[in-house]
């Protein structure tokens, strides 16, 4: 089992630890409604040093990523970040990922924690074709805070000395640290409110989470992460994206560029359109006291299973019974009643969008 740099830290405050993709992991330390209900109504940290990182450089580092990469960074000047996803042949998910685009011969992957083997077995094996492009796994040298909150932009500031200003949405910069440090800050986020996650050294990070502690900036485990990305409708790999479902039937057409230049998986999803989508995946508000998880069967009316969860909560921040998942195309209409098996019961459940809570960027 693997270690963050916090992971002294996160035991001396008491966390609640788990294994997640490889690492022992906080869960939460006050408890995951408290933190949760932080991040949206203050500001909370989280470590997320378990993330894989990797850089691609070199004269055709631009034509490496664009291959296996569903966005286009041709036109994205650099500064920008792009979410989009890596895809298999078939069109399916091999993760999903934030680009961060340095210039045209040299970008910034950041990848699930879960996948970091597989991801860069993935890009050497893509960068075959392209032998001016370098993958470098620099996993280990990357350590990662997320502050995230309406307060986030004034914590950076206030507590890390960092001025993040300047930063608009899926914007980064770099800068050197006093010990000549490289970072890297972006105005990213998975949670629905605006925030920052900023990477550097381990013993920077270590240094920043002691700051963040000292002012009273709230701690936030694994947990809570997951409950406010899925009220803003984000995925998790793994329930939302699999390398057996795509970007087209997650709901996530727009963040793949079939208009590009050939990539990896691009004829997969020119041709699921052109057929017309078989499943797609929803959102459902569900009747009753049932919480519905993650491989729970959804019947239609008359208890014909016709999808399956993807992940379910009780919204803490909505005070619903909620749940994304898979369903077949002809049940993933707006007003759609259908059912949730929850063990030996079924609860009544409505399509609706399965972005729950109206995310708080700052545009």
């Amino acid at each position: 089992m693997k270690t963050t740099c916090l992971h002294s830290q996160h035991t001396a405050m008491g966390a609640l630890m788990s294994p997640f993709g490889g690492f022992d992991m906080p869960i939460s330390y006050r408890g995951i409604e408290e933190e949760h209900r932080a991040v949206r109504s203050a500001v909370g940290v989280f470590d997320v040093s378990h993330m894989g990182e990797v850089r691609i450089y070199g004269p055709q580092a631009l034509e490496l990523v664009n291959h296996i990469f569903t966005g286009s960074l041709t036109e994205v000047a650099p500064g920008k970040v792009v979410y989009g996803m890596m895809l298999n042949e078939n069109g399916g998910v091999v993760d999903d990922l934030l680009v961060y685009k340095r210039s045209d011969t040299d970008f910034f992957l950041v990848i699930n924690a879960s996948n970091i083997d597989k991801d860069v077995a993935w890009m050497h094996l893509q960068a075959e074709r392209f032998p001016q492009a370098t993958v470098d796994d620099q996993s280990e040298h990357w350590a990662e805070l997320a502050i995230q909150g309406p307060e986030a932009e004034r914590t950076m500031q206030d507590v890390l000395g960092i001025d993040c200003s300047d930063l608009t949405f899926y914007t980064f910069k770099e800068f050197k640290a006093a010990d000549g440090s490289d970072c890297v800050v972006s105005r990213t986020g998975y949670t629905g409110e605006d925030g920052f996650e900023y990477y550097a050294p381990a013993h920077l990070i270590v240094e920043a989470w002691e700051r963040l502690m000292k002012a009273g900036v709230e701690p936030c485990g694994l947990g809570c992460r997951d409950t406010l990305r899925f009220e803003a409708g984000l995925p998790l790999y793994g329930d939302e994206l699999t390398d057996e479902i795509t970007p087209l039937e997650a709901g996530l057409g727009m963040f793949a560029k079939v208009d590009k230049p050939a990539f990896m998986g691009r004829d997969a999803l020119v041709r699921q359109k052109e057929q017309g989508l078989t499943r797609k995946t929803v959102g459902l508000e569900i009747e009753g006291r049932a919480i519905a998880r993650h491989g729970y069967p959804v019947l239609d009316a008359e208890g014909n299973q016709v999808g399956t969860v993807t992940t379910g909560y009780h919204s803490i921040t909505l005070d619903k019974n909620l749940a994304m998942a898979l369903v077949d195309a002809h049940c993933a209409a707006l007003g759609t009643p259908l059912q949730v098996q929850v063990r030996r019961k079924t609860f009544p459940a409505v399509v609706v969008k399965k972005r729950f809570y109206t995310p708080n960027y700052k545009k």
